[in-house]
């Protein structure tokens, strides 16, 4: 299929910053205020993929009933699970384990947070959703999280996996991706 996928990062969450991964922490009203401005009022996709953590189901539920559009759940576009680090802030983890994140920042796929997801897993299941997107007919709105958003744009821009935590994905971040093989150059990011 031919098409966009249009990639939305979740506003600001309730529980705050650090590492949220697994946790289901809703929106803030900044949060709200951040994702209705990304998006806009008039609806330029045939369907909504969402994780199912609030921060991005709520908004994603929103518009899905606002535009008439299908939306489906997929817990495969949720965060990476963070296992002990879940809550935590690289502030906090910096003056009690300063080794093990500095390790997880240089190479996210060799050391895995304390028992937290591996980021192969993560990978694995990130791509099997995407590529089930792909299958589907029209232009698709997916609202998921950071890592997700980092995992498919490493790829796009062809990054080894160890430069992965080096692209930056803000709150409420719109990204289009093509995905097809080929993209208008300066428009889309080919999947």
């Amino acid at each position: 299929m031919t098409g966009v996928l249009d990639l939305l990062r979740h506003g600001e969450t309730a529980g705050g910053s650090g590492f949220r991964g697994r946790l289901d922490d809703p929106l803030s009203e900044t949060g709200w205020c951040q994702m209705r401005e990304a998006v806009g009022v008039a609806p330029r996709w045939q369907r909504i993929l969402s994780s199912p953590l609030r921060r991005c189901a709520d908004f994603a539920a929103v518009c899905a009933e606002a535009w008439g559009l299908p939306l489906r759940l997929d817990a495969r576009l949720m965060e990476l699970d963070f296992g002990a680090w879940e809550g935590r802030t690289a502030a906090e983890l910096m003056e009690t384990d300063a080794e093990a994140l500095g390790r997880f920042w240089r190479d996210p796929y060799v050391f895995t947070p304390p028992q937290g997801e591996p980021m192969v897993d993560f990978e694995r299941r990130v791509t099997a959703a995407i590529e089930d997107a792909r299958a589907g007919e029209g232009d698709v709105l997916v609202v998921t999280h950071a890592g997700v958003m980092r995992l498919l744009l490493a790829r796009a821009q062809g990054l080894p996996r160890a430069r992965l935590l080096e692209v930056e994905v803000r709150h409420a971040a719109l990204i289009r991706l093509a995905m097809a093989r080929t993209s208008e150059p300066g428009r889309e990011r080919a999947l």
